[in-house]
C-alpha cells in the first residue's frame, strides 16, 4: 500500500491531540481579578508551548520520514497507531505538568512522567524507520544504503536524550523542559 491514508490519518491525529492542549488552561473564575489570575496560568501556558513545540517537531520528523518511507505494511501500520496512541495521549502529561507547577510539588516526578512518554514516542519513531528501512522494504527505491544510515541517525538519536532529559527531570525539572524544547 502506499502512504496517502496512513499520512492523512496521522496529521489527524497530531491536528487533535495538538488542539487538546489548550483545553487544559482554564478560564479563571469569575469575580477575580482577572490580570493576576491570567498571570498565575503561567505554568498552563509553558506546559502548553513546550508541547506544542514538541507535537510539532514529531509531525515534522514523521512528515520528513513518509518522504523516504514509500510503501506500508500492517506491521507499520501498527507501528504508527501505536506511535499516534502515545501523541494523543501527550496532553495528560502535559497537563500533569502544568499542574504540578502551579502546586510546586512534585515537578520532578511530573517532568519525568512527561519525559518518560516522549522517550516512548522516540522508540516508536525509531522503531518504525528501523522496520521501514530493514532490507529497504519500504523505502523509495532510489535511497542508497549510506543515505539511509544518514536519514535514520536523528531518529535514533531522539530516544536516547529523552531518556537522559527525563533522569535530568528528577533532579532539574527545568533543566529537562529546556532539553525536549532544544532536542525539537
Amino acid at each position: 500500500m502506499d502512504t496517502n491514508r496512513l499520512e492523512a490519518f496521522s496529521d489527524g491525529v497530531f491536528a487533535i491531540a495538538i488542539t487538546l492542549l489548550v483545553l487544559e488552561i482554564k478560564v479563571p473564575p469569575p469575580n477575580t481579578a482577572l490580570g493576576a489570575e491570567l498571570l498565575h496560568l503561567w505554568p498552563s501556558y509553558l506546559a502548553y508551548v513546550v508541547s506544542f513545540v514538541v507535537i510539532g517537531a514529531i509531525w515534522i520528523n514523521h512528515h520528513a520520514m513518509f518522504q523516504h518511507i514509500v510503501r506500508v505494511d500492517g506491521t507499520l501500520l501498527l507501528l504508527n497507531v501505536l506511535h499516534l496512541m502515545l501523541i494523543a495521549f501527550l496532553p495528560f502529561p502535559t497537563a500533569v505538568l502544568a499542574e504540578a507547577f502551579h502546586r510546586g510539588t512534585d515537578e520532578p516526578v511530573a517532568a519525568a512522567f512527561y519525559g518518560g512518554i516522549l522517550t516512548v514516542i522516540g522508540i516508536f519513531v525509531s522503531a518504525m524507520w528501523r522496520y521501514a528501512a530493514h532490507e529497504y522494504r519500504l523505502l523509495d527505491p532510489h535511497l542508497t544504503a549510506k543515505k539511509v544510515r544518514k536519514i535514520g541517525r536523528p531518529f535514533l538519536v531522539g530516544p536516547i536524550v529523552y531518556a537522559i532529559a527525563t533522569i535530568v527531570a528528577l533532579v532539574a525539572p527545568w533543566l529537562a523542559l529546556l532539553i525536549f524544547v532544544l532536542l525539537n
